[in-house]
């Protein structure tokens, strides 16, 4: 409370002080005669994290320097001072969510103040807080989410005719009491004075013991240049009769090579991947195929006996499969495998961290309604002489876009590699292992 009041005052002053016009703060919403703010970051509170530091971890990533945050059940907003939030401050985003708790995923637009104000909530995550000072960016934006299915309710002004949308006034759904105010992220007044008291403690340590160490300083001593010299050859002439005596040779050591300085271009794999798979799983009469795996060299096929015979398919074989190997595992259950060619490769490696990595990629996979498994692990490099720490977020998924569509989905990660990928034949959908090089 006493933080709250403290940095709220301060906030008071520098906008005093500096004269902050409404034009600036084209984030901030007047309702009720009261200030709200919209356009914060939100993110869901990662494991293990209370979220003022979850809050710090966020604003340390963050480009706009943010040093305000919100709590809402297990989520966090951020915001900057810069942009004209003050501690204090409700959320609208939080205050709306909380008056619409009915609904677990809502798509709505206010219009208010003049303004637009655009919500966006899925599975009780808040994806878009947002505010527009024109109807036709709003409207955009509000399409863009539009493609997005299995909304529980719509709102939007009744003149834009959203089909199943009702009109709802934001004054009647914030409280006046509000509960989700902005709070500082640092505890800088604290650390000021534990730095304080450092520095006293420290002055009266050298007050009180300042004569035994005047006396027990080390007088300065010359040295002759020339004598420095000479044992310096001295040591040198010895160092190479001791390497000499015990054949000490030097190792040299190639230096580390990271595999994110090559890897293949994800459109030209996920397109090589889709074209051998599709290459092998050729129709061979009297047996059928289960399953079809790519990985990182060769891509093959399983092939099930039904009535066929080994001389049959391997008759078909030679002139549908030119250029393949086949593996009998046993006498009813073949393997063909091809090998995959080279292609282009480039350096690619995403400047995030690998926490912010797996919390995008969760986000996109929410956003798609689509299930994923991610997982960061961390790899060791070394050369003998160097270590060097590789952060990795592993992720798996089932999905029936094909791989050229499925790798689409990560045109904003860099660092993205297709491991392996599997062609289930029986469920028609596609199994895709991903990993990710975060910094």
């Amino acid at each position: 409370m006493l933080d709250t009041a403290i940095g709220a005052f301060f906030s008071f002053i520098f906008n005093k002080l500096f004269r902050i016009s409404d034009n600036a703060l084209s984030d901030l919403l007047r309702v009720n005669k009261k200030r709200f703010a919209a356009g914060l970051f939100w993110q869901p509170v990662a494991v293990g994290y209370t979220p003022r530091n979850y809050a710090r971890v966020l604003a340390r990533n963050s480009k706009g320097k943010a040093n305000l945050f919100v709590e809402y059940r297990s989520m966090v907003g951020i915001a900057s001072r810069h942009k004209g939030y003050i501690v204090g401050m409700p959320s609208v985003a939080a205050e709306v969510v909380d008056a619409l708790s009915e609904y677990s995923s809502f798509l709505a637009v206010f219009y208010i103040d003049k303004k637009y104000y655009l919500l966006a909530v899925r599975n009780s995550v808040i994806l878009a807080d947002k505010l527009f000072n024109n109807e036709a960016d709003a409207r955009a934006e509000y399409a863009k989410f539009l493609k997005i299915p299995d909304w529980t309710a719509f709102i939007a002004p009744n003149s834009w005719g959203i089909p199943r949308a009702m009109e709802r006034d934001l004054n009647t759904l914030l409280p006046r009491k509000a509960k989700y105010t902005l709070r500082t992220i640092s505890r800088w007044r604290s650390n000021i004075i534990s730095l304080i008291l450092l520095v006293l403690f420290f002055a009266g340590i050298y007050f009180v013991f300042r004569e035994p160490i005047e006396k027990i300083k080390t007088p300065k001593v010359e040295l002759n240049p020339e004598l420095v010299e000479q044992y310096k050859k001295q040591i040198e002439a010895k160092n190479k009769e001791l390497d000499q005596q015990f054949d000490i040779q030097k190792q040299e050591y190639k230096p580390l090579v990271y595999p994110y300085s090559s890897l293949p271009v994800p459109a030209e794999r996920a397109k090589q991947c889709y074209q051998a798979i599709g290459f092998l799983m050729q129709p061979i009469t009297g047996w059928i195929q289960t399953t079809a795996v790519c990985d990182e060299t060769k891509a093959s096929v399983e092939f099930t006996r039904k009535y066929g015979s080994l001389d049959e398919f391997y008759a078909i074989a030679s002139d549908f499969l030119p250029g393949v190997t086949v593996t009998e595992l046993d006498e009813n259950t073949l393997n063909v495998t091809v090998a995959l060619p080279e292609v282009k490769r480039v350096s690619s490696q995403d400047e995030r961290d690998a926490e912010s990595v797996e919390r995008g990629v969760v986000s996109l996979f929410q956003t798609m309604n689509m299930d994923a498994k991610t997982e960061i692990v961390v790899d060791t490099l070394t050369n003998g002489v160097e270590t060097a720490s590789l952060n990795i977020v592993e992720v798996a998924a089932s999905s029936k876009l094909l791989p050229m569509q499925f790798t689409k989905m990560f045109e904003d990660f860099g660092g993205f590699y297709i491991t392996r990928c599997m062609w289930n034949a029986t469920s028609r959908t596609w199994n895709y292992e991903v990993i990710i090089y975060a910094k």
